[in-house]
């Protein structure tokens, strides 16, 4: 056994996890998301000076002036909650809804501050650019469907103050359907990589708490259960019974920590080629597979993988533990094909039938048995010294 390393801190996976949750869980609500919450804080504060401009050319007196003032006060409160609300957890649905309510009550606010002349006459309502803000909210909030609809909803006041909108608001109207389709579109993009990164970061963990493991286990219980299969065959008896259980398990010990985590395939597919390297468990195993990725539906894949590790294990059991095997992988486009061979001593007549009688169903079950349920065929080439094929074909639909 290797000397035993300094004491060093022991990461686990949950810690290593947890190390990392604090940072995703302090974005509000997505370090990517929240710059694009900024820009529209922003742009709140930049569409307050035209609103000023545009209220200011309405004044003719106290009265309008009054109303004008109340709208730009209604628009910058608004503006500095929103930006103070921008950073928290929950709260852009409630921006968005808060940017629509004021955007139409200061538009309707148009008609009184230019001294209720109907229809409102002038070319640019008090609000003036900053109606765009309820757009761009609801598309980072609710996506690019929900901008455009607020956008129409933000249309209809103009429509009721002036009877019919002008061309200028036709045309902003069409600007702002732009903006809030482009941002809607690029926030849905946003989320997507929000969340590639934080599976990877889970990812990452739980690969460096295996590689851990793996080496804790292949400088101890490893080495243990391998001297114990050996002592187990030298001595015989109750002993090798006893050997060969700690070999078994020693195989199924290696293979787990050997294996590599597998993020969740977001389409409902997996790559059967990469599931299958897993299975290489000995540098005696070959595979040679299509160069391109071999997709099946994920829960199909994960069937024909096991039914693949039920054949390897049996090559490992009656072949040896550094039997050279082949697998061959056959994308045919409505059916996979995964073909095990190795160059054993093959498998006698009627030996098969005879291990189904006798309630040994490891050949029945994990591979006929899953390959049949999933639609395929499995057809099993075999003859004394001449070692054994394993052919399962698997439909693709």
């Amino acid at each position: 056994m290797s000397p035993r390393a300094p004491d060093r801190p022991q990461w686990t996976t949950g810690r290593l996890v947890r190390s990392v949750r604090p940072a995703l869980r302090s974005r509000r609500p997505g370090e990517l998301e929240a710059s694009l919450w900024r820009a529209v804080a922003a742009f709140r504060v930049l569409a307050l000076i035209p609103a000023a401009i545009s209220g200011a050319s309405l004044v003719t007196g106290a009265v309008t002036g009054g109303w004008v003032l109340s709208g730009l006060l209604i628009m910058t409160g608004w503006t500095v909650v929103a930006a103070a609300l921008t950073n928290r957890r929950g709260s852009r649905r409630t921006i968005a809804s808060g940017d629509l309510v004021v955007a139409i009550v200061v538009t309707l606010m148009s008609v009184p501050a230019a001294g209720w002349q109907f229809p409102y006459e002038h070319s640019q309502p008090l609000a003036g650019l900053w109606v765009g803000c309820a757009g761009l909210s609801w598309a980072l909030s609710d996506g690019a469907l929900a901008g455009v609809i607020v956008v129409g909803v933000n249309l209809l006041p103009n429509i009721l103050i002036r009877g019919d909108p002008t061309p200028g608001t036709l045309e902003a109207t069409v600007l702002y359907l732009l903006a809030a389709g482009v941002v809607g579109y690029a926030v849905g993009l946003v989320r997507e990589a929000e969340q590639a990164f934080a599976e990877g970061v889970r990812l990452q963990a739980a690969t460096a708490e295996r590689e851990r493991l793996a080496r804790e286990v292949h400088d101890g219980v490893l080495q243990v259960l391998a001297l114990m299969s050996r002592k187990g065959e030298q001595y015989g008896g109750e002993l090798a019974d006893l050997g060969r259980l700690a070999g078994e398990q020693e195989s199924a010990l290696r293979k787990l920590v050997q294996s590599r985590p597998v993020a969740e395939p977001a389409s409902g597919t997996a790559d059967l080629k990469e599931l299958l390297v897993e299975l290489m468990w000995s540098s005696a195993i070959h595979l040679a597979a299509p160069a391109a990725p071999v997709r099946l539906p994920a829960a199909v894949a994960e069937q024909v993988v096991a039914a693949v590790a039920a054949a390897l294990d049996n090559v490992r059991e009656h072949v040896g533990e550094q039997a050279p095997a082949w697998l061959l992988i056959e994308d045919l486009g409505f059916e996979v094909i995964v073909t095990v061979r190795d160059d054993g001593p093959g498998i006698a007549a009627g030996r098969l039938e005879r291990a189904l009688r006798d309630g040994r169903l490891g050949v029945a079950q994990s591979i006929r048995g899953r390959v049949t349920q999933l639609g395929g065929t499995v057809e099993i080439v075999s003859a004394p010294g001449q070692g054994t094929e394993v052919e399962l074909r698997v439909p693709r639909e």
